[in-house]
């Protein structure tokens, strides 16, 4: 369950009324690492596997495929939620090193890191031989669009979306933060073993710097948003490789990094 509704006074210009709205669920998820507590995401219940997934992949803690148990440790209907993550020592990354230390909310993707240096992203630029078309981005956005169950019914939530090469779509998830909503995609795609299939990122809101490097650190070399992008979310995809596209509704779109990706 991913909304819950809840009654509101609607003011409208010659009466008001008493209407009810689904909103999306932001609930507390913590999550411990070998039985010590690492962070708490604010995030939209459901898929927390995928979620954890993602994340820890992301701040290069685990990458590996075996040796990760997943066990949820207490639940309540409010949907706050405890796991344990057990992992290896030696499987645990340098990442783990940087432990959050503060409240991670669900619009904010660097709460807790410690030090500047810990927001830096390393690797080799990422190049790409098929090329896309505008048209068939606008048609993998009609296929997001499509699958949006839960911001249909509240207007709360974002997307985000992963297809391959061939504008397959591979999954979808939504929460209510755009940065847990690429973490819950990455996180399924690796539970599946499909990652290495993924071309295109599609998020329903803006791109900042953290959308990219989670989609650099993934291996995804486009990502396409229905908002805008921020100076460094630009920044960071001339530098990675990455064809950064934003603003794409009413059949247009802007690229801000890389366009010889689009024929």
């Amino acid at each position: 369950m991913q909304t819950l509704n809840y009654q509101g006074i609607k003011i409208l210009p010659k009466t008001q009324l008493v209407t009810e709205d689904a909103l999306v669920i932001e609930a507390p998820l913590q999550i411990n690492i070998n039985n010590i507590p690492y962070t708490v995401v604010m995030r939209t219940p459901d898929n927390d596997l995928e979620l954890v997934r993602g994340l820890l992949f992301a701040e290069d803690i685990y990458k590996q495929n075996a040796g990760f148990h997943f066990e949820v440790v207490a639940q309540k209907n409010s949907g706050e939620t405890i796991v344990n993550i057990s992992i290896a020592k030696e499987a645990l990354g340098k990442g783990y090193l940087n432990k959050r230390t503060l409240l991670s909310v669900s619009s904010c993707g660097i709460c807790g890191k410690q030090e500047m240096k810990d927001l830096a992203v390393s690797g080799d630029a990422m190049h790409i031989k098929n090329a896309m078309t505008a048209s068939n981005i606008q048609k993998m956005f009609g296929q997001m669009k499509a699958h949006q169950k839960t911001f249909k019914k509240s207007g709360g939530s974002h997307a985000a979306a992963l297809f391959n090469a061939n504008n397959a779509l591979l999954c979808i998830q939504e929460d209510i933060g755009r940065h847990n909503a690429v973490d819950k995609v990455v996180g399924e795609l690796l539970v599946k073993k499909q990652l290495k299939e993924a071309t295109f990122l599609l998020v329903s809101g803006r791109v900042s710097y953290e959308i990219v490097s989670k989609a650099f650190i993934a291996k995804i070399p486009i990502i396409v948003a229905v908002s805008a992008c921020s100076s460094l979310a630009v920044d960071f995809s001339k530098e990675f490789g990455i064809c950064l596209i934003g603003f794409t509704r009413d059949e247009k779109m802007t690229i801000y990094a890389n366009p010889n990706y689009l024929k």
